[in-house]
């Protein structure tokens, strides 16, 4: 399984203002290891960091993009569905019964829901608002998202087991096609090997380890 070191900061009034230049960035481990298992095409650069404290788990995707697209729909999961967004889904284990999805666009609107396994979905369910927060920003040639979510929350939906985080991490880029439609093209830092892009099963995630 794919693993990622989490280290551990002392800094606790941390700001996020999703431009991903606070200094508690320097302290984490750059991942950059993405791939498009379903597509040839090459991928842009995406370069994720998560750190910690006491209170709070903090991610960070830097993804190179030079022209960011946003569905237009005046229903918010149907327009973020269909736009380039980043996603982390946490598991308590393989069973996936359940896991637990949070996908970020580049505006910084997440859909958030609770899932079971053969895609299951439950829209109802929110991750709670007070120990979620989400900043995002978007430059000429990338964008920004940045995460805090409370250890408690993690704790609470047995996700945090013995310091460590079963996770999947991902990026959905549309590209415009010749018909003006997009087609998203679907990347992920564990390859699933599965035939076709799936990110809802157990071999799409790797373990986050928050050091002490």
């Amino acid at each position: 399984m794919n693993t990622y070191k989490v280290n551990s900061i002392q800094e606790k009034n941390i700001s996020l203002l999703g431009k991903g230049n606070d200094t508690i960035w320097n302290k984490a481990n750059s991942m950059n290891n993405f791939t498009s298992p379903w597509d040839k095409e090459p991928i842009k650069k995406i370069e994720f960091k998560a750190i910690h404290n006491h209170e709070k788990v903090f991610f960070k995707f830097k993804v190179d993009d030079f022209q960011t697209h946003i569905h237009p729909s005046e229903d918010q999961n149907d327009s973020i569905n269909n736009s380039d967004r980043v996603e982390l889904f946490f598991r308590s284990d393989a069973s996936l019964n359940p896991y637990y999805c949070l996908e970020i666009d580049t505006q910084g609107r997440v859909m958030d829901f609770k899932a079971r396994p053969n895609k299951e979905f439950d829209f109802n369910w929110k991750w709670p608002t007070q120990d979620l927060e989400i900043k995002s920003s978007v430059e000429s040639n990338y964008f920004i998202v940045e995460i805090a979510i409370s250890i408690q929350s993690l704790k609470d939906l047995n996700l945090l087991k013995n310091g460590k985080i079963e996770t999947g991490i991902y990026r959905a880029k549309y590209n415009l096609q010749k018909d003006n439609t997009f087609k998203p093209t679907w990347i992920t830092w564990v390859n699933p090997k599965t035939a076709t892009p799936n990110f809802h099963t157990p071999t799409s995630f790797g373990c986050l380890t928050l050091e002490k």
